[in-house]
């Protein structure tokens, strides 16, 4: 493999340019089904050369724009604005998407170096004062009503209001500031996520001593014994499917705390993978960039776009939950204490004993646990009755595609069709957990949804998790949470392959961030029904369907722990809050600040948040800082809405599953959230669903 200098060097004569752009894969057409991107042609010394000239011709597009001697329309500015950028785009959708799933020492690096050149482009156009002014003029063109129909209104307005809340009024002293702010927030959220991936890798625990496996299942201890990859070894990792088994089910205190301090102190061990600077330093940054456009604080800049409005919108639904939740979450505690008394234990329950004794609690009381259920739940089977599943509601068809290329030789490739065979998408399935891929579930998309001059463009989308793989002569087989977030991403997944936009920026997911996770929750609702189960979840030995006793006591148990769910999720969804309400540029200790914010609102030490600020990446990384409140907003929604299939007595019905996709996943943003809802429900939502739904409805 060649250097990024060395390619990049050789790229400055003429004669290396051509040999090179012939050779580079962004340079032309992919060449494959649906124009999937290349996967397996493309390297690592391509990225840089095409990222440039990518930079280069959107440059010379927005110029274009710029000095236009024709007054400004919709055509020549707006949707000008909107199909420019191809190759930018065309590239960074596969680097960004690649820096997730395999990820490297390589990849990191040239992400350090294209971070600041993204960040000075994406600056270079938001804040150039000549191009503003054709927007602005288009949009006092059009502000009194006009010939554009409602999705190109929606386009001018939401480009106009992208150029305001970019900066595009500000002075040119503010705009200077806010080009270094944005830049040292870019980096800084990089490098939070890279020390995380790194902190999620960088520990093991290796057990030599079988004695120490004692109460663990069978298939969890031959996962452990892959994972040390010696015999006579056994290891836990930091990867969910590694730990979350033993905390649940390993006997032995010590090490189960042990592993516990592991998974909480990530980012927090004072090492060259340390978060805690770069978190006090990215919401000091924040602060300082909403006050520059004229915000008190980072909340208050975010939440204007959100369908929470502001800061206290979001608080008053955290908070009549949190005093829902807590006393929930107390008698749980109390229920295991009881048990560990009765044990004769001779010790108070600690949060790393929570997952071992609400095991225990749920086989005592249900007789039921995870690994009772995960027989029933084979990969293949489950991704099956997914698939059985969207078929049924959308009419829709899953293709296995063999000759499409993939993100990562583990995926699987899939043309997603309508039932008259025309084609929608491609969809890809990346199942299981590696060094490389970080850590949790998302959905992404290569290439987004759009009509572009006439012609149709169809989605790539991308699904990825970590999963429990297969070990020994056993396939992988999920608990059922696992098998919830795979309903869960097909459903983010639908909204994007599902999408019939006109603009590339309104399609898909491109909505509200408290609106963004109905599609993807509600789907989660299908996956616990008895009448989908007993389609999917058969015995990877026996082919058994799951017996009406096993599924009664899924039933019976469905709101089992909800007081601990409910609380350490909302714990971590205030903490975002409170991190990002600050008015002040103080930098702040993380740990004090955590501390503080939990004792205020009264968590009990045996509950920590979901996620603590050291590694709390969909805030500090991701896209959801001031936005993590919105899976229990969206749940408010999609408790609401599948009421609406329920209330027909048909969980497949037709009518509202066409209302469904036509008003919320074919509309991508191209109106108000809550509009959308509305087209589909027929009125709001309320929060008793969702009370219900969490067994919060009367907590006494």
């Amino acid at each position: 493999m060649l250097s990024l200098a060395v390619v990049v060097g050789a790229c400055n004569t003429a004669n290396n340019k051509k040999t090179d752009e012939n050779a580079n894969p962004f340079f032309s057409e992919y060449g494959t089904p649906f124009e999937v991107p290349t996967f397996d042609k493309i390297k690592i010394e391509h990225y840089m050369p095409a990222l440039k000239k990518g930079l280069n011709e959107h440059k010379t597009e927005i110029d274009a724009i710029v000095n236009s001697t024709e007054e400004a329309s919709f055509a020549n500015t707006i949707e000008a604005m909107e199909y420019s950028g191809a190759l930018l785009s065309k590239v960074l959708s596969v680097f960004y998407n690649q820096m997730g799933v395999q990820s490297n020492k390589e990849i990191r690096a040239l992400a350090k170096e294209a971070s600041p050149l993204m960040s000075a482009h994406s600056d270079d156009i938001s804040l150039n004062a000549k191009l503003f002014e054709r927007v602005k003029a288009v949009y006092e063109q059009h502000k009194g009503g006009s010939e554009l129909n409602a999705e190109q209104a929606r386009l001018l307005t939401e480009t106009y209001k992208g150029f305001v809340r970019s900066g595009a009024n500000l002075d040119e002293d503010a705009k200077t500031k806010l080009r270094t702010i944005n830049k040292d927030m870019s980096m800084t959220s990089l490098q939070f996520g890279q020390n995380q991936l790194a902190e999620d890798n960088g520990w093991k625990l290796e057990i030599t001593d079988e004695a120490q496996l004692a109460g663990l299942p069978e298939g969890v201890r031959a996962a452990m014994a892959d994972a040390a990859g010696e015999e006579g070894k056994w290891a836990v990792s930091l990867h969910k499917p590694s730990w979350i088994p033993f905390l649940q089910y390993a006997e032995n205190r010590t090490l189960r705390e042990q592993v516990y301090n592991a998974w909480m102190n990530r980012g927090n061990n004072n090492n060259e993978n340390d978060n805690k600077k770069n978190l006090a330093n990215l919401a000091s940054l924040r602060v300082k960039k909403a006050n520059v456009l004229g915000y008190n604080s980072w909340a208050a800049y975010i939440l204007e776009e959100n369908m929470a409005k502001n800061a206290e919108g979001v608080y008053n639904l955290l908070d009549n939950l949190w005093e829902r939740a807590l006393p929930v979450a107390k008698a749980e505690v109390v229920a295991m204490q009881e048990m560990i008394d009765a044990e004769g234990g001779g010790f108070k329950l600690a949060s790393h004993d929570w997952w071992y004794y609400a095991e225990k609690v749920r086989k005592a009381k249900y007789d039921l646990d995870d690994e009772t259920l995960r027989p029933y739940f084979e990969l293949n089977n489950v991704r099956e009755g997914l698939f059985y599943v969207v078929e049924k509601l959308y009419g829709i068809k899953m293709i296995t595609r063999t000759d499409i290329p993939t993100p990562h030789e583990d995926a699987f490739a899939y043309e997603v069709q309508e039932a008259n065979g025309d084609h929608i998408g491609v969809l890809f399935m990346d199942f299981h957990p590696r060094e490389s891929k970080r850590g949790g579930a998302w959905m992404s998309s290569y290439r987004k949804q759009s009509v572009k001059k006439g012609t149709d463009v169809t989605p790539v989308i991308t699904t990825v998790f970590n999963f429990s793989k297969a070990t020994g002569d056993k396939p992988a087989l999920l608990s059922f949470n696992e098998v919830s977030t795979m309903f869960h991403e097909m459903g983010h997944a639908l909204h994007g392959l599902l999408s019939q936009c006109t603009y590339n920026s309104l399609s898909g997911t491109s909505v509200a961030r408290d609106f963004v996770e109905l599609p993807s929750q509600i789907m989660e609702h299908w996956a616990a029904e008895p009448e989908v189960l007993k389609h999917f979840a058969k015995h990877y030995e026996t082919g058994e369907v799951i017996p009406d006793e096993l599924i009664a006591k899924m039933t019976a148990s469905g709101k089992f722990n909800q007081g601990f769910v409910t609380v350490e999720y909302l714990a971590a969804s205030i903490l975002d809050m409170n991190w990002h309400t600050i008015t002040d540029t103080e930098l702040r200790d993380a740990d004090t600040f955590e501390n503080k914010a939990m004792k205020k609102i009264g968590l009990i030490n045996e509950i920590i948040p979901r996620y603590k600020s050291t590694y709390f990446g969909h805030i500090f990384s991701g896209g959801y800082s001031s936005g993590y409140y919105a899976y229990i907003w969206a749940e408010v929604l999609d408790s609401d809405a599948f009421m609406a299939f329920k209330e027909t007595g048909d969980l497949f019905n037709q009518e509202k599953a066409t209302a469904f996709r036509n008003n919320v996943l074919a509309r991508g943003g191209t109106a108000e959230a809550m509009d959308l809802y509305i087209n589909f429900r027929g009125a709001a939502p309320t929060i008793d669903a969702l009370l219900e739904k969490r067994g919060l409805a009367d907590p006494k």
